[in-house]
């Protein structure tokens, strides 16, 4: 298989809970440029569909589709690519993990060690430690009800009010400062999901979650609030819901992405278990999967969940469309960015997907 040789250029970290469980930690950006051949970088830069590790997939306002992948990031209008990181960055120094249209129509693009790009139609600009960032590890992108641009990084959460940074590391209050994910709720707190535990902002206090037991939430990667007010969000242990009193396991599946479609169904990907058992091929990578969790029986005690695909060593960013059809990025053998729309699944690396 022509990306094969591939997966031995990203670590998966394997960990254990307090319950002997084993985990699969997604992929770390710790791949050298060195690694990627010039046939490969070449093609990177010329390819009309990403073709390198998908982190994360967004949608514009008018309907196009972003896909933040490792070697650029791309915009999909429906029937043709657009590489829109080519004139800034090559694919041999790039690392990009997230993209975000604001409000006001702007473009950031996040990346593993480069810090921050924005791009408002015209011209780009450059945004490290240099200018207030926090890190120079950007891997999650989020706006705020305020408008404010939050930064996900490997040194804290950083939030620019369109002039200048602020950042929340340890010293106010955050329990670690490698931050995966950041989420704003109904009622204006801010979900922050970190390499340590996870927490909420109440603009004064930073509070750790906490279960019945006293456990915290480690390693969460995505949280998102569903139509009814409870948030949601994957941890070391599998997928919960949180219903402002109540934490309920809902599943011991891995969830690195979670979103909430038009119906009300839960989508996930992440490491694939059974019977508490961690699952690998046999090569022995990790399997992941796309999973559905029927809206019907969510609330259920064992909700009924659909694999529509696995896969390895990961399948990561997801988004619902405006036409109902599910995206979601990969690496392995789900490489790049892929489209189900209820029946089938179309790879664009291929020809016809690119058609």
């Amino acid at each position: 298989m022509k990306y094969a040789h591939v997966y031995a250029l990203f670590l998966i970290v394997v960990f254990h809970t307090s319950c002997g469980q084993k985990q699969t930690n997604p992929p770390r950006d710790n791949i050298s440029k060195g690694h990627y051949s010039e046939s490969q970088l070449k093609e990177a830069a010329t390819s009309k569909a990403p073709n390198s590790m998908v982190r994360n997939v967004r949608q514009a306002r008018n309907g196009d589709i972003l896909i933040a992948s490792y070697l650029g990031v791309f915009r999909y209008d429906g029937t043709s690519f657009t590489n829109l990181t080519g004139k800034i960055i090559s694919p041999r120094f790039s690392s990009f993990w997230d993209v975000l249209e604001d409000r006001k129509g702007n473009l950031w693009f996040g990346t593993s060690v480069s810090g921050v790009y924005y791009y408002n139609g015209k011209s780009f600009q450059h945004f490290t430690t240099k200018d207030g960032l926090a890190s120079n590890s950007a891997l999650d992108i989020y706006e705020d009800k305020a408008g404010n641009i939050w930064f996900a990084t490997g040194g804290g959460a950083s939030r620019y009010d369109g002039k200048s940074f602020r950042n929340f590391t340890t010293k106010e209050g955050l329990p670690n400062n490698e931050i995966h994910t950041i989420m704003e709720d109904k009622t204006g707190k801010l979900w922050f999901g970190t390499r340590g535990d996870a927490c909420f902002y109440d603009g004064k206090t930073f509070t750790v979650l906490k279960n019945k037991d006293g456990k915290t939430f480690k390693n969460v990667w995505s949280i998102i609030e569903d139509k009814k007010g409870s948030i949601w969000f994957g941890d070391v242990d599998g997928l919960w819901r949180y219903d402002g009193r109540t934490f309920t396991k809902v599943s011991q599946r891995g969830a690195y992405a979670i979103i909430e479609d038009k119906k009300g169904n839960i989508w996930t990907t992440g490491s694939n278990e059974s019977a508490g058992q961690f699952l690998e091929d046999s090569s022995g990578r990790p399997v992941w999967a796309l999973s559905r969790y029927d809206h019907k029986s969510l609330y259920n005690k064992n909700p009924t969940v659909a694999e529509i695909v696995s896969g390895g060593p990961a399948l990561l960013g997801l988004l619902e469309a405006n036409d109902g059809s599910i995206w979601f990025g990969g690496l392995g053998s789900f490489i790049g960015v892929h489209r189900y729309d209820g029946k089938t699944i179309t790879d664009f690396r291929s020809a016809a997907g690119q058609k």
